[in-house]
């Protein structure tokens, strides 16, 4: 198990690749909301974005396809360290973690850092379970972990990943693929209001396997976030809808 804690001061944050680096008080975001503030996701070396990047919309909410593009964690931490250090919240560094080696660097990398809470570990589609459990072994030290998983991996491994050593299970946002108009196939995240019912009663199951649950996925409003909270989740993650206009 980690050395620290995984605390939440409110059970309310923003979901990864939804706000940047670190939290900036010029977005137009209710910070006093949020209970932490969650990173992009973040690779060891330089990412770019991908070659074609997208934004699918389809009924009830959009395919995003970027590629995460990032410049590495040692930028990052040269760029927003002193701004984590003097964030108002704790902060957590997600990780690209299909590396597990490089993903245990990231984390002792991170360790050093003030006030970084802990480390969202997500991982690739079609990722191997024995690559995801090592990662995880490899990770584990003074640092929180929190494993993003799928829907179905949720329940399918999800006491595994916590035996393992996880301190939380956060929910990643699902799959798909849609026609990008020109007759190709563009696949990616999605995201939208329509997936709410079925990533609360993801959150209702695995509150009822005994699953520390951070809940996510199609909140749109207060009380839905709220819903979750009820249905047993630990905390919850807002994604797309912090990019609307705040009322």
């Amino acid at each position: 198990m980690s050395k620290r804690d995984l605390y939440f001061r409110k059970p309310l944050m923003n979901a990864a690749g939804t706000l940047g680096f670190s939290p900036d008080p010029r977005t137009p975001v209710a910070w006093e909301d949020l209970g932490a503030f969650v990173t992009h996701p973040i690779s060891l070396r330089p990412r770019l974005p991908a070659a074609r990047p997208a934004v699918v919309e389809y009924p009830g909410g959009f395919l995003l396809h970027t590629g995460l593009p990032n410049p590495g964690l040692p930028a990052v931490i040269k760029k927003e360290s002193a701004r984590w250090a003097r964030a108002n919240l704790p902060v957590i560094v997600h990780l690209m973690a299909d590396r597990p080696e490089e993903t245990a660097k990231m984390v002792q990398m991170l360790e050093r850092q003030e006030n970084v809470m802990g480390v969202e570990l997500g991982f690739a589609p079609l990722l191997s379970r024995d690559t995801l459990y090592v990662a995880l072994e490899m990770c584990r030290g003074e640092l929180p972990l929190i494993v993003s998983l799928t829907a179905d991996q949720v329940t399918r491994i999800g006491a595994r990943v916590m035996q393992a050593g996880a301190a939380a299970i956060s929910l990643s946002a699902p799959r798909g693929a849609l026609d990008a108009g020109d007759g190709s196939l563009t696949m990616g995240r999605l995201y939208g209001p329509s997936l709410f019912p079925q990533t609360l009663e993801l959150v209702h199951t695995a509150a009822r396997m005994g699953l520390p649950i951070i809940g996510a996925g199609g909140i749109w409003k207060r009380d839905q976030a709220e819903a979750m909270i009820q249905a047993g989740a630990l905390a919850v993650q807002v994604d797309a809808s912090l990019w609307l206009p705040q009322t």
